[in-house]
């Protein structure tokens, strides 16, 4: 099954926030995301059948490993293109982390390692 723009951004907060908070709920990416709990529920369900999520007895939701990789590449992907454009192109780092949220998910593989070779040579 492939993963969607949403389902990608659903993996990277979780990542965020398992990050920062060491536990997630989903009354957590509810409030991270503003999104109705009915919502995150439809979401965690589909990402549980795709195998990306675990979900525990105490509502704790748990990355499995290829939730986790899937997670840090985008993730990474998020971070470096914004570091890209902030860097390169001068563009306001709100402006960038915004587009860097849209770039993440449609750039090909080809265009993102070119940029991260920018960003690491660069930095």
């Amino acid at each position: 099954m492939g993963l969607y723009e949403s389902g990608e951004n659903y993996l990277e907060t979780i990542l965020i926030l398992e990050k920062r908070n060491g536990v997630v709920r989903s009354i957590d990416i509810a409030t991270e995301l503003d999104y109705s709990k009915a919502s995150i529920s439809r979401a965690m369900g589909i990402l549980k059948k795709a195998n990306y999520i675990t979900m525990e007895k105490n509502g704790d939701i748990v990355l499995t490993k290829k939730g986790r990789e899937k997670a840090n590449q985008i993730y990474e992907r998020h971070q470096i293109i914004t570091d890209y454009l902030i860097r390169a192109l001068g563009v306001d780092r709100d402006i960038a982390t915004e587009d860097a949220c849209k770039i993440e998910h449609v750039i090909s593989e080809d265009s993102f390692q070119k940029i991260k070779d920018w960003v690491e040579k660069n930095s």
